[in-house]
C-alpha cells in the first residue's frame, strides 16, 4: 500500500466551530478505545523504567485539547510516575477547547519557541504522518534540542486492513471533518520500516520502534 497525502481538513480547520469540536472530540474518543493514550502511557512508563526516574516534564506538540497526554499521566500517576505536561498547537482555539488547566502555548511545531533542554520529553500523537520525510527529521531535530532524555512519536501505521477497519468504523465519527480525515491519516502513514529508515538521517543514542494494539506505532528515539 503506497502512502498517499491528502490534505486532512481539521489541519486548516475547514468546518464550523461545532464541526471542528466535534472533530475534536471524535479524536479524543478514537484514543481512548483504540490505543492512543495507551501508546504514549507504555512510552512514558518505558522511559521511566530506563532512566529510573519517577517524575518527568514532558511537552506535548500538536497536542489538540491535551487528552492524550493528561490521560496517560493519570495512568502513570497510578504507578507512581509524575508527569508535568505542556502543550503546543499552532491553533489556539484547539487548545482551548479543553486544556484542563495544563499551560498550553502557541507554536510552530518546527520551530519550538523553547529553549535547549527545556523539557525532558518532547511528544506528539497522529503528527508525524502530517509531515514529509524532510519535515519529520527537522522535526525530530528540533524536539531533540528541546528536550533533555527522549523524544517520543505515537502515530498509526499504514495497512490495508488499517484503512478498511476505518472505513467501516466511519458511523462512529460525529463529525464529517473526522470522516474524511480518519481514511486519510491512515494513506498517509508510515510503516515502522520507514520511519527507522527516516530516522537514519537524525543523530541520537539510539530508537526503539514498536507495534501497538490497532496499528499504532511507538518510537522513542534517545537524546
Amino acid at each position: 500500500m503506497k502512502r498517499t497525502v491528502i490534505p486532512e481538513l481539521l489541519d486548516s480547520d475547514s468546518g464550523t466551530p461545532e464541526e471542528i469540536a466535534a472533530s475534536l472530540s471524535d479524536l479524543r474518543r478514537i484514543n481512548s478505545w483504540f490505543g492512543g493514550v495507551a501508546t504514549t502511557a507504555f512510552m512514558v512508563e518505558h522511559v521511566g523504567r530506563e532512566t529510573g526516574r519517577r517524575s518527568f516534564s514532558l511537552l506535548e506538540v500538536a497536542a489538540g485539547g491535551g487528552d492524550v497526554p493528561r490521560k496517560a499521566a493519570e495512568r502513570m500517576q497510578q504507578h507512581g510516575i509524575c508527569v508535568d505536561v505542556t502543550l503546543l498547537d499552532r491553533a489556539i482555539s484547539h487548545l482551548k477547547q479543553r486544556s484542563n488547566g495544563m499551560q498550553a502555548v502557541g507554536g510552530d511545531a518546527l520551530a519550538l519557541p523553547f529553549a535547549d533542554s527545556s523539557f525532558d520529553f518532547v511528544s506528539c500523537c497522529l503528527f508525524a504522518h502530517h509531515l514529509g520525510p524532510e519535515e519529520l527529521v527537522r522535526f525530530v531535530n528540533e524536539s531533540l534540542r528541546v528536550c533533555r532524555v527522549a523524544v517520543l512519536i505515537n502515530d498509526l501505521i499504514r495497512h490495508p486492513l488499517h484503512l478498511l477497519l476505518v472505513y467501516a468504523g466511519l458511523p462512529l465519527y460525529r463529525s464529517r471533518l473526522t470522516r474524511h480525515d480518519a481514511p486519510a491519516s491512515v494513506e498517509a502513514a508510515y510503516t515502522p520500516e520507514e520511519m527507522r529508515k527516516i530516522l537514519k538521517e537524525v543523530s541520537v543514542r539510539g530508537i526503539v520502534i514498536q507495534r501497538h494494539y490497532l496499528f499504532r506505532m511507538a518510537v522513542v528515539v534517545w537524546k
